[in-house]
């Protein structure tokens, strides 16, 4: 079976996110086997949970390995336990429960220009969906970059530090020279 890298965007972003095309481009040229799973995901977050859960179940048995951004960091982080995976995290968010709390009410997505309502409930999925303890510590690789303007870096930095973890100084919450990355990042995805 062909191996596949599922890549989950943040909050209010899409597959056409600067870093999913750069991975999607470098698995063209350089690792044309890997399936490549990149798709807008719903905007609440209990539906972009069944949405990953039917993805996985579309491949079931095959090498799958997550890259997640942002809020694509934290489902890829419930998803590495779930399924017993590895996951890349970039930028993460920790609690994005709290950090959401800001936006609840009307949305509007700046790519597809989707517009969404998030509410009280939304918030509790998120809690729902978050991972008290990561018990496969080696299963994780978070990148961080130290000037993150949206998110604390810190805040990652300290629940993902039994995991392998890299800090730079700088940057910002895209994780500048990230493209510098994406051949290790498949590497610790063991596809």
């Amino acid at each position: 079976m062909q191996p596949v890298i599922i890549y989950i965007h943040g909050f209010n972003s899409s597959p056409q996110s600067f870093k999913a095309v750069q991975v999607k481009s470098y698995l063209d040229t350089h690792r044309p086997d890997i399936i490549f799973e990149c798709h807008q995901m719903p905007a609440y977050p209990q539906q972009a949970w069944q949405f990953i859960e039917s993805i996985v179940a579309r491949h079931q048995g095959a090498n799958i390995g997550f890259i997640g951004s942002s809020l694509g960091g934290f489902l890829s982080t419930k998803a590495c336990e779930h399924f017993h995976c590895r996951a890349v995290l970039i930028n993460p968010a920790v609690k994005p429960y709290e950090l959401l709390v800001e936006y609840l009410g009307v949305n509007t997505n700046p790519y597809t220009q989707q517009s969404y309502v998030l509410t009280e409930q939304h918030i509790t999925e998120l809690r729902q969906l978050d991972v008290a303890h990561i018990s496969r510590p080696s299963d994780i690789w978070a990148l961080l970059q130290t000037a993150d303007e949206v998110l604390d870096y810190r805040q990652a930095e300290l629940k993902y530090q039994a995991c392998r973890l890299t800090i730079e100084p700088g940057g910002d919450h895209s994780f500048v020279g990230f493209e510098r990355h994406i051949s290790d990042i498949v590497q610790f995805l063991a596809l």
